[in-house]
């Protein structure tokens, strides 16, 4: 008995042959593509400074103040002079600035509190797409954020008493065989100063004080000691950039230059006037040739930063970002780009509520607790340049701008023109003749609130620490009865979290 062979017929079998070819074929072209879209994705490397204001850097106009290699970048690359932070507080400012979010979109608007746990940030996309990421420096952001990185280097006998020390390193160990995305953060310039190399390099005889400080013996070192911190921050920035051209990697790799909020000083810190949020931005990238020497006075928000970088690196936008790619004013520094800016203070060691809205000209704030004077955060407070405030103050020595911080109770609306009054001293909401802005601005923060999910709940967290200290010791800090209690988290009540409006633009 013959058994029966079943076979495919040969006219299949060249079929499959053929099918089977080109899908190999096309296998092979979309991992060539990828491997070349892989190659083509940039190096990124952001630097961001703790508490530097955005005039405290040479290429900004500060004479004084020692900044070489971050000038060096600014005048090959691009420097933008109107950059803003949604808020002046440390870890609410750096967890927009990774999430592309407002603060009160982040679930984390207070100081020292975390976004949720499934809250995407910038290096978990890049991370996605292929990219190593590694942080390295002062990471005050949350256990989401960590789910981004390849690797995390934020412990300070790793990262020296600036948190630099490790940034070369985290250069000459990266995988060499992918595009890297590298958050190197800085504990400069955040008080308390300390002894460094670099101790000694501004001498305070020759600083020239702000008019809205006492032009004193202790401001001037205060002052001269916060400079030779930036000055420190600058160093590390430079022996990196030696290292990337060392290894051919500095023409292809985004630099960043920027803050996270202004200074440690009253009048700026936790501020929402120029002092407070701007920030010095700098982009360096051979790559693209317009960026060489410009100059770009756009308005710009730091929650604009992450979709940007994306777009940079080809990857699709995210849905979930605030903020606007501003890809097309790198190719074309001349052009605008937003129409206005918006920024938020909340707690951040005393009790606080404030919104801000700027358009290209004029810079609106409402403050729902105007009881409460702007003395500045407990650092500031308890700085030498605060005491010479404070002393000049008692005394009656002391100009009305000096004497802002003391102001209680305060206008529950200020608005001012940058063009006329750069630094924010003359509140013109009780002027005669309003400017047509004014209605503009107003009707454009209050849009934002809605649109973004802002709210104010009945019970937000208040001052934990007594406004009046003893010379800065961490030990002793005067504590109130309210100390530790949190309150309601702005934007808690309509589920800002889930909120991905964008706002006015």
């Amino acid at each position: 008995m013959v058994k029966q062979i079943l076979t495919t017929p040969p006219t299949l079998i060249t079929m499959k042959n053929k099918y089977l070819k080109i899908l190999l074929l096309f296998i092979l072209i979309i991992s060539y593509s990828c491997k070349k879209e892989n190659l083509n994705q940039p190096n990124i490397i952001v630097f961001i400074a703790d508490d530097v204001s955005w005039d405290d850097i040479g290429s900004y106009g500060n004479n004084f103040v020692k900044t070489p290699n971050i000038d060096k970048l600014a005048n090959d690359g691009i420097r933008f002079t109107n950059t803003y932070l949604t808020t002046s507080s440390c870890s609410p400012s750096r967890n927009s600035i990774i999430t592309g979010r407002y603060p009160h979109n982040t679930g984390a608007a207070e100081l020292h509190t975390e976004p949720p746990l499934d809250m995407i940030s910038l290096p978990e996309i890049l991370k996605e797409n292929g990219y190593y990421t590694l942080q390295a420096g002062k990471f005050h952001m949350g256990e989401y954020a960590k789910r981004g990185f390849d690797k995390v280097h934020d412990k300070k006998k790793v990262n020296g008493l600036g948190g630099e020390d490790y940034w070369v390193k985290a250069v000459e160990n990266r995988p060499k065989d992918k595009p890297f995305f590298m958050w190197l953060a800085s504990y400069d310039a955040h008080r308390i100063w300390g002894e460094n190399d670099f101790s000694g390099t501004h001498n305070p005889d020759e600083i020239n004080v702000p008019e809205y400080l006492i032009d004193g013996p202790l401001t001037r070192k205060d002052l001269a000691d916060y400079y030779d911190e930036i000055t420190r921050f600058d160093f590390h920035i430079g022996k990196v950039v030696e290292l990337l051209k060392k290894q051919n990697k500095f023409e292809e790799t985004i630099i960043i230059v920027m803050a996270d909020n202004g200074r440690p000083f009253p009048h700026s810190k936790t501020r929402l006037n120029d002092q407070g949020i701007k920030t010095p931005f700098i982009i360096h990238y051979p790559k693209i040739n317009s960026l060489n020497n410009k100059v770009n006075n756009s308005l710009i928000s730091s929650i604009d930063i992450a979709p940007t970088l994306i777009d940079l690196a080809n990857i699709d936008t995210f849905e979930r970002f605030q903020g606007f790619s501003f890809k097309r004013v790198l190719l074309e520094p001349s052009k605008e780009f937003r129409n206005y800016v918006f920024a938020e203070h909340n707690w951040h060691d005393y009790e606080a509520y404030q919104r801000m809205v700027r358009d290209e000209r004029y810079l609106y704030i409402v403050n729902s607790r105007p009881e409460f004077p702007q003395l500045g955060p407990l650092d500031a407070i308890n700085s030498k340049t605060y005491i010479e405030l404070r002393e000049a103050y008692k005394k009656g020595l002391i100009s009305d701008r000096q004497s802002d911080i003391f102001t209680s109770p305060r206008p529950n609306e200020e608005l001012y023109d940058l063009d006329n009054d750069p630094y924010q001293f003359n509140n013109l909401i009780n002027s005669q003749n309003l400017p047509k802005n004014y209605e503009i601005l107003k009707s454009k923060l209050n849009d934002w609130i809605i649109n973004t999910g802002d709210d104010l709940p009945n019970s937000i967290t208040k001052d934990w620490y007594l406004k009046e200290q003893e010379p800065y010791n961490e030990t002793s800090l005067l504590k109130t009865k309210d100390h530790g209690v949190r309150g309601i988290m702005p934007g808690s009540l309509s589920n800002a979290v889930k909120n991905n409006n964008k706002g006015p633009f």
